[in-house]
């Protein structure tokens, strides 16, 4: 008969001897050893009416002394009058007239890092000169600086104090058009007209410019004014007839 497990391990077993009783001694303190009596955790008992207990006597304590840390803070902190705030916020801005279209427009504050394309059209409100690319590579943003055209995306207006600038507004108006306005209605030089601005713009200036009479001169000349809409065809033939009866 197979030995039962508790027979085969009884030999392991450490039984303490039957009603026998192990008392330990409680154990001594060394003599460089010190202890203290610690009140237990648990929160008194009070008497029926008592005021408060001293842990929220203490509670109150630290929240003095954090009102009474940031009242100093608080009184340190500058308080400024407003116009010290309006110096403060004009503070590297500049005070210039630009003249645009043959008008002086006073300007104050102005960023000195705002390009000539922004300010013409956030602060001067002349929206005909449009924004596209924003960094000198599609033209839409052509206007003329001093007769010569510039994209006025890549240029600070600070830099154009003093100078003659024309936008798109200051070249002809209803009814009495450019000759290079009348030509791209003409031989229809547009589509969705969003280019068509800096196109017409960089085609005046060409007729000032010392370029050959062939069609690729005149591509070559507007190779900076992209038209998405593909109407370059039309828009060679509008330069070209103005050339000719210029």
């Amino acid at each position: 008969m197979a030995d039962t497990p508790d027979a085969r391990f009884k030999h392991l077993r450490c039984e303490a001897p039957k009603d026998s009783q192990i008392e330990f001694a409680p154990a001594r303190p060394a003599p460089d050893q010190h202890f203290i009596d610690l009140e237990p955790l648990t929160p008194e008992p009070h008497p029926k009416g008592a005021g408060f207990s001293r842990r929220s006597f203490l509670s109150g304590l630290g929240a003095t002394s954090l009102l009474a840390g940031a009242a100093p803070l608080a009184a340190s902190a500058p308080v400024l009058e407003p116009a010290a705030q309006e110096a403060a916020s004009a503070a590297g801005t500049e005070n210039l007239t630009l003249r645009v279209n043959g008008k002086d427009y006073p300007l104050r504050g102005l960023d000195p890092r705002a390009t000539l394309l922004d300010t013409l059209r956030e602060r001067l409100h002349l929206s005909g000169t449009k924004k596209g690319c924003d960094h000198g590579q599609c033209g839409a943003c052509t206007v003329h600086v001093n007769g010569r055209r510039v994209n006025s995306c890549l240029s600070f207006a600070v830099m154009h104090e003093g100078d003659e600038i024309t936008t798109i507004e200051g070249l002809g108006q209803p009814g009495n058009l450019h000759a290079m306005q009348a030509a791209f209605v003409e031989h229809d030089g547009y589509q969705c007209g969003y280019c068509t601005s800096g196109q017409i713009m960089s085609a005046v200036a060409l007729l000032k410019e010392p370029i050959g009479p062939a069609d690729d001169d005149i591509k070559h000349a507007m190779a900076g004014n992209i038209c998405r809409c593909g109407a370059y065809t039309n828009i060679v033939a509008a330069v070209r007839q103005v050339r000719t009866r210029a």
